[in-house]
């Protein structure tokens, strides 16, 4: 929990402690000055900046959760960008200000004492609201980023709580720090933070489609580091770095990082500078006037206002314009229901449901975890769905009512399915639901797609023998294009990867992360083989490379009849076949010497169509539009790949026209989106 809490703890505690030290000097002046008095402003004032702070923390998570999906990433990529802007701001001020904010704080306390109380308030509300404005947007991108809001809010809070101490000791004057120092140490690490925060807010835009280049990888490494490892969470939890970025991100995070790193540090370096060369004045600070005097200061009363009015009002109006403006948001949504879900109370608050877009809060009451889905209980179609609802938390659902009849199907892990009592709902237009799959439906395009796999690898095992035996003789030339014959073979054999286990690495691994690259004795299989036959080395040199490739092939063949191919990886690899071309192929990053990627894009094109034939009567069920727009993006496509086979060979990706280069990543980027829904309408799920 603590890589998902580290960074709402950093800006809790800075926060915390910037908040805290004007606070305490608020409060210093006043009891140095004879006004004790005069205290219950200064906490007014502080009430209701913390009122407005959790009230706008309440409109965020309120009117995103009423959202939809596309909207909510726009709205979280969109805060996200401002919230950086916040702490940018933020760092650079207290960067300038730390080494005068005391003296700074104490003449305008001395403002406000001659003022009077509403001056002293707003004195307090200002300086504590805009950094509790800042924590709440912050902390809640933060809860966004890890997906849920435990470890975010136990490390705000010990941040929270570590800086009122600090600031306690600060008051009691038992405890002294270099502002300086600790401010520059910390904006150090917000400015980091912050880098992290833009990528995941581009990325939000990205997937909202607000942003283009959401399928343009600048790397992926989750072929080589294990996204869930302790490390990587640790990593993407505290930085939000991730083991696959876009180019936007990574451009986004290093522009960030590199301008306002630069010049934070750089002001820093001028600062110390000029704080060396200018002579320390101690500041004075005159004592407000006590007694009469002191209370001619604070302002008369006015006669039939209550003392207790001001504070009130200040702490009640935030509270109801955000009760206002929830209510407002619910109300376009069509409403907001919690919703049991248990094996004993399934549904359990579903009653009466309003025609059109509405909100679910899904509150887990049993003990385990559970899957929530919305559908019809006569046929099963799903309407929406809810999976890894942990007890004791709520997550919301968003979906379109129609006419028609609806129930809650809970499936509890380890427990048994339940399905609450059906609720008919008429006077609207009919809604579209997502007809059920189950693990028997996909069992025969399996079997299928097995046997197609089967005889694939018989065939490529003689191909790779036949390469073995060209490299072996020395018959180089003939090697070259029996290579280019085997290796399309198994990239055709795309969708089985999963099931290959270590040996896919073997066989067609790339040199990613490898200490000597192409030269790593760990850099193996086809790519090796190309990279051997296209820069000239020796037939000797290549032949345990060639041996090793066809046994390697052998075994796989031999294995894979009784390895564990999951039904539910059918549908998943529709998509990432391509998704990988895009990212590896139409880069270019795959290109050993040969030339001949938009070859291997053209056998995952090959590859993919025979898994959406054998997918097609499942879809064509569900809705069969989506094949109509995928096959007429895979014609697309395939015409712009072989337009570059000429008569002489394959054009190298790095030299296609640079129109025709777009077009075949604009051509691709637009399948990916078709493609898209696939898993989603094919995703196994549990009956009752």
């Amino acid at each position: 929990m603590w890589d998902e809490a580290f960074p709402s703890f950093l800006i809790g505690l800075r926060e915390g402690l910037e908040a805290g030290l004007i606070v305490s000097i608020l409060v210093a002046t006043l009891v140095r000055a004879d006004q004790k008095a005069r205290l219950p402003q200064v906490w007014s004032g502080v009430a209701a900046a913390v009122a407005l702070s959790l009230s706008f923390g309440a409109v965020l998570t309120f009117t995103a959760a009423n959202l939809s999906g596309h909207a909510q990433e726009a709205f979280g990529g969109v805060l996200s960008l401002v919230a950086v802007g916040f702490v940018t701001a933020m760092v650079f001020w207290m960067r300038r200000s730390a080494r005068t904010l005391s003296a700074e704080i104490k003449e305008k306390v001395q403002a406000s004492l001659a003022m009077g109380a509403g001056a002293l308030v707003l004195t307090s509300f200002l300086a504590v609201a805009r950094e509790g404005l800042e924590t709440s947007l912050f902390l809640w991108t933060n809860v966004r980023t890890a997906g849920e809001s435990t470890g975010p809010l136990i490390g705000a809070a010990v941040g929270l709580v570590l800086s009122a101490g600090l600031c306690w000791g600060l008051y009691r004057r038992a405890l002294r720090m270099n502002l300086t120092r600790f401010f520059t140490i910390t904006g150090v690490g917000l400015i980091v933070v912050a880098a992290g925060v833009l990528g995941y807010g581009l990325r939000d835009l990205q997937e909202s489609g607000l942003v283009g280049g959401g399928t343009s990888y600048a790397f992926d490494l989750s072929g080589h580091l294990d996204a869930s490892s302790w490390y990587a969470t640790l990593v993407q939890g505290t930085l939000n770095l991730t083991v696959t970025m876009t180019v936007l991100q990574v451009v986004g995070y290093v522009a960030y990082l590199g301008v306002v790193m630069t010049l934070f540090v750089e002001g820093v370096r001028g600062g110390g500078r000029a704080q060396a060369a200018a002579p320390a004045a101690p500041a004075a600070v005159k004592p407000a006037a006590g007694g009469a005097e002191g209370e001619a200061a604070a302002g008369p009363v006015r006669a039939g206002r209550p003392r207790w009015v001001l504070p009130t009002a200040a702490i009640a109006v935030p509270v109801v314009v955000a009760g206002v403006v929830i209510a407002v948001s619910d109300g376009k949504q069509g409403g907001s229901a919690t919703v049991a879900v248990s094996e004993q109370e399934c549904g359990k608050g579903f009653a009466d449901p309003r025609p059109g877009q509405q909100v679910f809060q899904m509150r887990n009451t049993g003990d385990k975890v559970a899957e929530v889905y919305l559908v019809d209980p006569g046929s099963g179609a799903v309407y929406g769905e809810i999976e890894g609802l942990a007890p004791g938390t709520t997550r919301a659902l968003t979906a379109t009512i129609g006419s028609g009849d609806y129930a809650w199907r809970c499936v509890p892990t380890g427990g048994k399915p339940v399905t609450s009592a059906a609720v008919h709902v008429s006077g609207a237009a009919v809604v579209k639901a997502v007809k059920p799959v189950a693990e028997e439906d996909l069992k025969a395009p399996l079997d299928s797609y097995k046997e197609y796999v089967d005889q694939g690898l018989a065939t490529l095992v003689t191909e790779s023998r036949k390469l073995q035996a060209d490299v072996r003789s020395g018959d180089l030339a003939t090697a070259k294009a029996d290579w280019l014959t085997a290796h399309l073979r198994y990239a055709s054999l795309g969708a089985a990867y999963g099931t290959f286990a270590d040996l896919d690495g073997k066989i067609d691994g790339r040199p990613d992360g490898l200490a000597g690259k192409e030269q790593d004795p760990g850099f193996t299989g086809f790519l090796r083989l190309e990279y051997g036959l296209w820069h000239d080395q020796s037939a000797a040199e290549l032949t345990p490379v060639a041996d090793d490739l066809a046994q390697n092939v052998e075994k796989l063949a031999h294995d894979f009849p009784g390895q564990d191919f999951a039904p539910g990886d059918l549908p998943l690899r529709a998509h990432e076949i391509l998704e990988n071309t895009l990212q590896f192929e139409l880069t270019g990053d795959t290109d050993m010497g040969s030339g001949t990627n938009l070859a291997t894009a053209q056998a995952n094109l090959t590859g993919t169509q025979e898994l959406l034939t054998l997918l097609q009567p499942l879809l064509d069920e569900r809705d069969p539009q989506v094949l109509v727009r995928v096959n007429a993006g895979m014609k697309r496509v395939g015409d712009l790949v072989a337009a570059a086979h000429r008569p002489e060979g394959w054009t190298p990706v790095d030299r296609l026209p640079a129109d025709a280069r777009r077009q075949l990543n604009g051509a691709t980027g637009e399948l990916l989106e078709d493609l898209a829904p696939v898993p989603a309408l094919l995703e196994i799920r549990k009956a009752a």
